[in-house]
């Protein structure tokens, strides 16, 4: 039965057609776009030493983000290489990338300083510097605040004085927002970062989720996200509307929640879908979001195949990764969970040469 397919960039889905969904299609479009995004690019601001792992221009690398659960929902730790097994017919994979959690990021905080967010998100210095705190002195953050224009007003460094002032501004009266331009500004922030094979990357977004004034779709920022390896973690500070005698949180523009949802991130919604307007005060402490961010983080797993120059035929090869402890499973990017996932890489023929 055909069906339609999405491109988002280095994953492209194709819809499940069974009735059933044990299994799962993670399409690796490998187009020169694709394999540019992973490889290194000139730092600024950033210094790489000669223990960072970064990627060379000579490999070929896919590398993604996914969460293993068991059959309660658990997180699986403790999984090693040898637990993985690749049917790989065509022997276009040389070998794979596993390694557990995480220890380096590169954040960027977007802040909304648009609308009453300001002394909630001024009270979250604290908690955001210990976020960053937890993880290696290789990591860095960057912070940039939006309405209805962006502004990257702390550039990728490690100075905790500079992300504090960043999280104290004037707020904005009667301004637009524009989420999904921001978001966008955002992945682009990470465009001077070398690329780092062990660096996890992630935006976290904070906002009310009202949108009036993108011009980017929120789509277009899902499969650049995607395409980058980007993660979002979306913090939602909501508005609340008078509902059926009560006042109820009001629905975020569409595409909001997916920004977490598609990209390998997560979805915090403040004081719940039931959260009571008059207890979502000024004195909201986002510390247990942020811790929840980094456990997420370093329960995750690094997954990567390394593709062969024979590849490069201009055909479509297939190939299929599976966990061997029962009753494990494991998800990629948008797609839920399975013990197997089926890959394959489709490299243009006649290419020798990597883009620079």
């Amino acid at each position: 039965m055909p069906s339609k397919t999405r491109n988002t960039g280095l994953l492209t889905q194709d819809p499940v057609s069974l009735p059933s969904l044990h299994r799962f299609l993670v399409l690796f479009y490998c187009s020169l776009l694709a394999i540019a995004a992973s490889l290194p690019v000139k730092a600024s601001g950033q210094d790489t030493s000669e223990n960072d792992d970064v990627i060379k221009v000579s490999t070929d690398l896919l590398l993604f983000p996914i969460r293993i659960r068991d059959k309660r929902g658990q997180i699986v730790r403790g999984l090693e290489q040898s637990d993985l097994t690749l049917k790989d017919k065509d022997q276009v994979t040389t070998g794979l990338y596993f390694a557990p959690g995480t220890d380096r990021v590169a954040i960027v905080f977007a802040l909304d300083q648009s609308g009453s967010l300001r002394e909630i998100i001024s009270q979250q210095q604290d908690a955001a510097i210990a976020l960053f705190g937890r993880f290696s002195d290789r990591s860095s953050v960057a912070v940039l605040r939006f309405a209805e224009s962006s502004s990257l007003v702390v550039p990728f460094g490690r100075d905790p004085a500079a992300t504090r002032a960043a999280f104290s501004f004037n707020v904005g009266t009667n301004q637009r927002t524009a989420i999904f331009d921001a978001a966008a500004k955002a992945l682009r922030v990470f465009d001077d970062l070398p690329r780092v094979r062990t660096e996890r990357r992630i935006v976290v977004l904070i906002s009310d989720g009202l949108d009036n004034a993108s011009q980017t779709k929120a789509k277009a920022v899902i499969d650049a996200a995607l395409e980058k390896r980007v993660s979002f973690y979306v913090v939602h500070l909501p508005l609340f509307e008078p509902r059926e005698g009560r006042l109820a949180v009001r629905s975020p523009a569409r595409g909001f929640r997916e920004l977490a949802r598609e990209t390998g991130g997560n979805y915090f919604l403040v004081g719940g879908e039931s959260g009571d307007a008059l207890k979502l005060d000024k004195t909201v402490d986002l510390a247990p979001i942020f811790q929840a961010i980094e456990e997420d983080l370093k329960s995750q797993y690094l997954l990567g195949f390394y593709i062969n120059e024979t590849a490069r035929d201009g055909r479509k090869h297939r190939f299929s990764l599976k966990l061997l402890p029962s009753g494990v499973e494991y998800s990629v990017g948008r797609l839920g969970y399975s013990r197997s996932h089926d890959f394959f890489v489709n490299l243009p023929s006649g290419v020798t040469k990597l883009p620079k």
